[in-house]
């Protein structure tokens, strides 16, 4: 990438006058100071501006650190202590992994994040990360694969025994072992977010930040004292998620978040830009996106160097040596670091010729200094408006030794030999006897040592210990059923799309007294399409401004109206940023104590399958809500085409184990379904979410059937028997969501035209109704001798006679999930891609039409011997059915 520098390599035409312009900014520096500079330079640049003068791109800054040595603060902890707990938890972090690898070759782990990170985190818990007695306490997104370094913290807190650490990785007993990488799902006591699949844990803590300020301004909590920290490494910043939402942290003022960014030049197989430099590149994108950039390049033993380097020759150099060239750096002893780097110019030579090779070889990068690092992190908390990155370099693998240190090897190392095991013990000045080095001890503390009382004393002061996942359950008052009655009635004549029902739903939720103010609507610019555009003008989007705009429709009834306690969250076209504020709100009820009711409402094609990532990690936080995947179904978005038609997120919220998936046709199972979930995700506290499809077709909404409700939310009722007096033969007909009416018209079919007598069921959640059945399967795998539990499904449809069609707009493994704890099967549903015509013509060419039904239940009847065969074939002609037709599937 350019520098800046490569811009004044041109011919000066005046030196002198070029010289006496400098002569008089070092003048005011020294005199007035860097305030004074500062404000000057912005004079002069904005006069420049208006005169027409070509300006260089001012969103990359040379090489060096950000602040100046001459303006760093004074250290307020102790350097000696606070080394020696460092080196303990380097030590202890090396440990685990190594046990746990000699004891289980394979089981894995890693030593080199948190090698290059330790002075990052440490510099944190000593002095900056706030514990939850300390004005409600910071959230910490730590880079995943650094979760040895926090455990190895935790054990010498306290908070860990050797027990723990022994388990690294070894979880299965629940409360014995630590995860191999934050996962509050399975350590719901101390971890607070998933951070280790890349990319999701910046644009989490961007939106957590910006959720934490949604909280203060709707007056639920005091969250000014609380700090967004993300730990990220450079590589990371390649996943589009990382970077992707930058510009709203700065529209947003999120003067609250601080992203520190190892740079410690490499990604898990080699350099992350090794023919230019990660941390130009980065400073660039975050300048661009107006963050503020602190860049702590180089450690204190570089101060000199620098300060000597008048005429810039050492500062160009460093520009120009590409990262590639760093990283080979950081393995060579001094003198070949003389010969490579400072021998490229006689001038260069000259600075250091008063260092001898050691001096040379230990010129640290500045992510390994407490000084520059405490630094950086008190001029990100100094209540600037402004979110702040801190851009560290460091070493991969800082102190490990020659097996590591620097290689490219450094991500996937998981031991060390034991000669590097003794120089790491040496270099971190451990009393540890080299008879123990075959099976590496831990370094305990004795509670009274000076290093133990110094951890103990810091945290104390910072409210508490972190990370920690510690919280006082507060139940809500949800509405029971009876709030809900007018969706029980049905919709008379008028005809309403599930979407639409829901729409009303909530909007009545959002009256209720006492939760409706808990409710946080999310939409990713897409209420209109929903019906949801109401809510605008009488709740609020909000924005932390407000509005400062008189809006377009200012003069109707939905206007768009901007709000700062608005209740609203429209979040543009961004279906990861929406699914980010829904974490934040789906968790509150654990980072704040504050339970919200988040409802999430997507295009359901955008949803389970562009944001799936993150709805993994929802469940793993643990979280409470409502995703609803409206517009859904293969066959029932009809006019939208292929990237928008959804026939299979069924099938992938299946594969989350705490989410609740459900398929309504009709507005008396959504009220069943978000009452109940409410009562169990906010009432009774259960950590699980829910998944909830609703489709745009609009038909009649039947009323509720007597004696459904357990039904409904099991996955599986009676919707209606046929009324045939004397039928010839009997079959049972399942469907959900839209296509629940086409089965309807299947039975009228099969009734008139065949004498054939078909009840129809309402298939609420195949997801659940298979989960039960399976769980039901297990029981009685392990408990052989006793009397043997029957699945619900298997219960409820009981001795139903005839063959069963199951007919759905989604993927035919849909319904089929439950076909072996029935009697004869046959799914239909819309597997293939999605395409755009009418919904009658879709359905013809996905086989789920009401005349697809009734010959599949023709045919099932003649397999079963029931039914002649020619009764198909004729069925087939008089319907016009193709037999030939290509399977949808392959189009």
């Amino acid at each position: 990438m350019k520098n800046i520098l490569d811009e004044l390599n041109v011919h000066d035409v005046d030196p002198t006058e070029t010289a006496e312009w400098l002569e008089s900014l070092d003048a005011v520096i020294d005199h007035h100071g860097m305030d004074r500079a500062h404000f000057l330079m912005l004079k002069l640049l904005r006069h420049a501006h208006i005169e027409g003068v070509r300006l260089p791109a001012l969103v990359q800054t040379p090489y060096r650190n950000t602040i100046h040595h001459l303006e760093e603060p004074s250290y307020p902890g102790d350097p000696d202590l606070e080394l020696k707990i460092r080196q303990y938890c380097r030590w202890n972090a090396v440990a685990m992994v190594m046990r746990g690898n000699q004891r289980f070759p394979g089981i894995g782990g890693h030593l080199s994040t948190y090698a290059s990170a330790a002075t990052l985190y440490e510099v944190g818990f000593h002095h900056f990360f706030q514990g939850k007695e300390a004005g409600g306490g910071d959230q910490i997104f730590i880079q995943g694969h650094a979760s040895p370094g926090i455990y190895a913290r935790a054990f010498l807190e306290g908070r860990l025994e050797e027990s723990h650490l022994d388990h690294f990785r070894r979880e299965v007993v629940p409360g014995q072992g630590l995860s191999s990488y934050p996962h509050p799902w399975l350590m719901p006591d101390f971890w607070q977010f998933p951070t280790v699949s890349m990319g999701l844990s910046p644009i989490a803590a961007i939106y957590q930040a910006r959720f934490n300020r949604y909280l203060q301004h709707r007056g639920f909590k005091d969250t000014s004292q609380q700090r967004v920290w993300a730990f990220l490494g450079d590589g990371e910043c390649d996943e589009p998620e990382t970077l992707g939402a930058l510009h709203l942290a700065s529209r947003e003022r999120l003067g609250n978040l601080t992203f520190v960014v190892n740079c410690n030049l490499q990604r898990l197989d080699g350099p992350v830009r090794g023919n230019s430099k990660i941390i130009q590149e980065l400073e660039a994108v975050f300048h661009g996106a107006g963050w503020r950039v602190l860049k702590v390049v180089w450690a204190s033993e570089w101060d000199e160097l620098l300060d000597a380097d008048v005429d810039g020759t050492l500062l160009r150099a460093l520009g120009a040596y590409v990262d590639g060239a760093f990283q080979k750096l950081s393995v060579l002893p001094g003198d070949k670091v003389r010969e490579t780097f400072f021998g490229q110019d006689p001038k260069l030579l000259e600075m250091v010729a008063h260092l001898d090779d050691e001096s040379i070889r230990s010129l640290r990068r500045g992510g390994h200094d407490f000084r520059k690092v405490y630094a950086a992190y008190e001029r990100a908390c100094d209540g600037s408006d402004q979110p702040t990155v801190i851009l560290a370099k460091t070493v991969k693998g800082w102190t490990l030794g020659e097996g590591a240190e620097g290689r490219n090897i450094a991500h996937n190392t998981k031991k060390l030999g034991k000669q590097a095991l003794e120089s790491f013990r040496e270099r971190l000045s451990l009393d540890i006897p080299d008879e123990e080095l075959d099976y590496p001890p831990y370094v305990k503390l004795d509670p009274k040592s000076p290093e133990a009382e110094y951890l103990h004393e810091r945290r104390r002061t910072l409210g508490g210990y972190v990370p920690q996942r510690k919280f006082a359950e507060k139940p809500l008052p949800v509405p029971d059923r009876s709030f809900f009655e007018r969706f029980y009635a049905g919709s008379g004549k008028s005809e309403v799309s599930t979407t639409g029902a829901f729409a009303r739903l909530l909007a009545t939720l959002l009256e209720h007294k006492e939760v409706g103010k808990r409710v946080v609507p999310i939409i990713p610019d897409e209420a209109r399409t929903f019906g949801l555009n109401a809510l605008f003008s009488r709740y609020g989007i909000y924005s932390s401004v407000g509005q400062l705009y008189d809006p377009v429709d200012s003069d109707t009834l939905m206007m768009y109206r901007e709000s700062k306690d608005g209740q609203v969250l429209e979040e543009g076209i961004c279906e990861a940023g929406s699914m980010a504020s829904f974490t934040a709100a789906a968790t509150s009820y654990a980072t704040h104590e504050e339970p919200l009711i988040p409802f999430y409402i997507f295009y359901s094609m955008f949803g389970m399958q562009r944001t799936g990532d993150q709805v993994w990690a929802v469940g793993d936080m643990r979280g409470r809500g409502f995703l609803i995947g409206a517009t859904a179904g293969r066959t029932t978005l009809n006019g939208e085409g292929l990237q928008h038609e959804d026939g299979h997120s069924l099938v992938l919220a299946s594969t989350v184990p705490n989410l609740r998936v459900y398929d309504a046709s009709f507005a008396y199972e959504i009220a069943l379904i978000i009452q109940d979930g409410m009562r169990r995700m906010y009432a009774d506290n259960e950590d699980i979410f829910y998944y909830l499809t609703v489709e745009n077709e609009p038909y009649l909404m039947a009323p509720m059937p007597e004696g459904c409700e357990e039904g409904v939310l099991a996955g599986l009722y009676r919707f209606n028997e046929s009324e045939l007096e004397a039928p010839t033969h009997r079959a049972q007909l399942f469907g959900s969501g839209a296509i629940l009416n086409e089965v309807l018209k299947a039975q009228a079919i099969l009734a008139e035209k065949y004498n054939i007598a078909a009840d129809v069921w309402s298939a609420t959640s195949y997801v659940e109704l298979r989960r039960e059945a399976l769980a039901v399967e297990r029981w009685n795998r392990l408990h052989p001798e006793a009397e043997p539990r029957v699945p619900y499904v298997t219960q409820v449809v009981g001795d139903a006679p005839g063959p069963i069609i199951a007919a759905s707009d989604y993927m035919k493994c849909v319904p089929d999930m439950v076909s072996r704890w029935l009697g004869d099967f046959t799914p239909l549903g819309t597997n293939g891609y999605g395409r755009s015509d009418t919904r009658e013509a879709l359905r013809r060419h996905f086989e789920v039409d009401p005349e697809h039904i009734v010959v599949t239940t023709l045919w099932r009847l003649a397999e079963l011997g029931e039914l002649d065969r020619s009764v198909v074939q004729q069925a087939i002609s008089d319907f016009g059915l193709d037999p030939e037709a290509i399977e949808p599937s392959t189009l």
